[in-house]
């Protein structure tokens, strides 16, 4: 019994002096060179992920180490926010900074902001990236559309698969570049600016990852629905509910039916004119009117949606309604025949509670 429990603390002892000697290499610097980089923390991104994205970004030894540290450092309260990081700092340097909350909140005359708004098109994107790196629109384009870049961007990232390099997508990164406000240095390239997107957006559906791998649509097919309730719901107040209604329609093999999708078709924004009858009836991988694609999502998305049309769409509310409709205050009516849903939309008329779009 005895010479057991010896054998037992003296293996206690190895491993513990491994997970010393393992802790005192993979905490120090990662090299010598005082580049500066942003890192950054968007709100709710937990600990484990904050070590995987330093380690990501080449900031860090090893990810065992770091997270030894953070378990035995229970206290530490890792903060949302850009921080100026170097290769020449210690895990616990950096964590120590990230914890006290040393962000870079004064304007930096190095740096910029760019906001992103949801629920615009690719090419919008691409117009406010050209104007901070001093590319063309099309320049940008051109370069996010490079087979062999999205190739590496798909084997970075799981949220990206194979379903972006169709040739029939207009916009490779379409829907994948999350809306928000950022912070970059003057010296951003293109592709700088879209990593930190990416970044944002796998931190933001890290969370639903595990609900998206069960559901029956793959992560492609999800955001491009979510970019649909993105449009079609901006009006409503239960995006949940304009979400139910089209996986309905999915499922009885209707067509979507959606405005928002022939006109992304035909590359024509709603403010620019209405449809011509042969754009609202082409047979298109993104027109979900025609009969053909009944049953159908589109081949991609066709904006940037918001977190609460990712959310919604993630998790839609059950329900057995086919249509639906928004009066001017967004509130959202349900209904499940056609006969019923143009009743009240002339209700809606009558009252004085009907939307009107102003072109």
């Amino acid at each position: 019994m005895k010479k057991k429990l010896i054998i037992i603390i003296s293996i206690i002892i190895a491993i513990i002096a491994i997970l010393i000697g393992l802790d005192f290499y993979g905490l120090t610097p990662v090299s010598k060179s005082s580049e500066v980089k942003l890192f950054t923390i968007t709100s709710g991104t937990g600990k484990m992920d904050i070590i995987n994205n330093l380690k990501k970004e080449g900031l860090i030894k090893s990810k065992i180490s770091s997270y030894i540290y953070v378990i035995f450092n229970s206290d530490l309260n890792l903060q949302a926010g850009n921080y100026e990081i170097s290769p020449n700092m210690s895990v616990k340097e950096i964590l120590k900074k990230i914890n006290d909350g040393k962000i870079k909140e004064e304007k930096n005359q190095n740096t910029f902001s760019i906001t992103f708004v949801e629920g615009r098109r690719f090419p919008y994107y691409a117009g406010k990236i050209g104007e901070a790196t001093g590319k063309t629109k099309e320049e940008v384009i051109t370069e996010l559309s490079d087979k062999e870049y999205l190739k590496e961007l798909i084997n970075k990232y799981w949220f990206l698969t194979d379903a972006i390099l169709d040739e029939k997508v207009y916009y490779p990164l379409e829907g994948y570049l999350f809306p928000s406000t950022y912070e970059f240095y003057k010296n951003s390239s293109v592709k700088d600016i879209v990593k930190v997107m990416l970044d944002t957006f796998g931190n933001k559906l890290k969370t639903y990852e595990e609900i998206i791998n069960s559901s029956k649509y793959n992560v492609h097919e999800i955001l491009t629905l979510a970019s649909i309730v993105e449009l079609e719901g901006a009006g409503s107040d239960d995006r949940a509910g304009v979400a139910g209604v089209f996986y309905n329609r999915l499922r009885d093999n209707w067509s979507l039916g959606s405005d928002a999708t022939t006109y992304y078709a035909a590359k024509v924004e709603f403010s620019e004119r209405d449809l011509y009858i042969k754009e609202i009836n082409e047979v298109n991988a993104y027109n979900t009117r025609p009969q053909a694609m009944a049953g159908k999502l589109p081949i991609g998305p066709i904006c940037c949606p918001s977190i609460a049309s990712l959310i919604a769409t993630i998790n839609p509310e059950e329900h057995d309604y086919y249509y639906f409709v928004a009066d001017k205050y967004k509130k959202t009516y349900f209904t499940k025949t056609g006969s019923e849903h143009d009743n009240k939309v002339n209700e809606l008329k009558a009252s004085g509670l009907w939307y009107t779009y102003n072109k």
